[in-house]
């Protein structure tokens, strides 16, 4: 088999792409051969080495892929040789093979494009876990998403707008006219304007019931200030911490500086909450998680939320894939296709 292999840390031209054997699926796993493998920040975090929960070096990285089932362990039952499926890889998965446990892999329904399933495992069960999980979305809330023209970004638009729910969402000024196609309520451009004063605007100084974060530093503040009664705030990544294409500790110092501490004393008497959410830390829920993707792929098959691909590169392209993220060219995900 091919995979990406992260030898050290460093910039994208780092990568390289390496042979190895095919690996062999255990009584409880099944064998993929990969159509596409997802792109999300935390595998540019860990190239970078500012990935805490990476394997050491030389290492390859990879959350996420989709393909076709090739062999099945002897206790497999739910899936067969030839099922299309998106699978969740703890690791791996910029690799043409995957082994992973039948547990995590989802069989896909007939009319759901195979390379496109890739997008589906870790944004829109981030996006689920905190819009649906913990946040209970529903028809009259109000919803900031930063980064809204990224992978978690689209997603929660898809399930907020579902849901009922109205969108305020953050994204550079060329991203507004494709967000708003696709049901967004109100766009700031938050490189031309503060996004909570805008909030506040927005809203009439009455504040959202939802914000979901993955900015970092005083991000996290203002966030949460945009915050009306009942107000929950979810953060889920520290992209201001890496500007660059490789580490930059002054900006991870200048970030953890600037990164507010929530006293319980404040949060009571606030009547709002904050919520941590790290899908990388829960392997151990699998069955839960499992079921959240079941129906994140019923739904998906039914067209009710629907993968934004924005390119595929090829996995001889993986440092142009990575310098394409990172000059925040994409709308939507980015896929490395063997």
């Amino acid at each position: 088999m091919r995979q990406i292999l992260f030898p050290k840390a460093g910039p994208p031209e780092v990568m390289q792409l390496v042979e190895a054997p095919d690996p062999e699926p255990g009584p409880g796993d099944v064998r993929v051969r990969v159509a596409a493998a997802g792109i999300n920040f935390a595998d540019i975090s860990a190239r970078m080495g500012m990935y805490q929960d990476a394997p050491p070096f030389p290492c390859v990285i990879g959350y996420e892929a989709s393909g076709t089932v090739e062999a099945v362990g002897a206790e497999v039952k739910d899936l067969a040789v030839g099922d299309r499926v998106a699978a969740m890889t703890r690791f791996g998965g910029y690799s043409d093979v995957l082994v992973v446990p039948a547990l995590q892999a989802v069989k896909l329904p007939e009319g759901l494009d195979l390379v496109a399933a890739a997008g589906l495992p870790v944004t829109y069960l981030t996006a689920w876990l905190m819009l649906m999980h913990l946040g209970h979305v529903g028809e009259g809330d109000t919803v900031l998403v930063h980064s809204a023209g990224g992978g978690v970004g689209l997603s929660a638009l898809q399930i907020c707008k579902w849901r009922g729910a109205t969108v305020i969402g953050t994204a550079s000024g060329g991203k507004h006219p494709r967000l708003r196609e696709m049901g967004l309520d109100h766009a700031i451009d938050y490189r031309a304007a503060d996004f909570e004063a805008e909030v506040k605007r927005i809203t009439d100084g009455a504040g959202v019931d939802i914000a979901l974060d993955a900015v970092g530093g005083e991000s996290f503040a203002k966030s949460y200030r945009c915050l009306t009664d009942f107000g929950r705030l979810y953060l889920f990544g520290v992209s201001s911490f890496n500007p660059g294409l490789t580490r930059n500790l002054f900006a991870a110092l200048k970030g953890i500086v600037k990164t507010p501490r929530f006293h319980p004393f404040n949060l009571m008497n606030d009547n709002k909450g904050v919520h941590g959410v790290n899908l990388g830390h829960l392997w151990h829920r699998l069955p839960a998680m499992r079921g959240m993707f079941d129906r994140i792929v019923e739904l998906a098959g039914e067209g009710v939320l629907t993968p934004v691909i924005d390119a595929t590169f090829d996995f001889t392209q993986a440092a142009e894939a990575h310098h394409y993220i990172q000059a925040r060219r994409n709308f939507g995900k980015v896929l490395l296709t063997p």
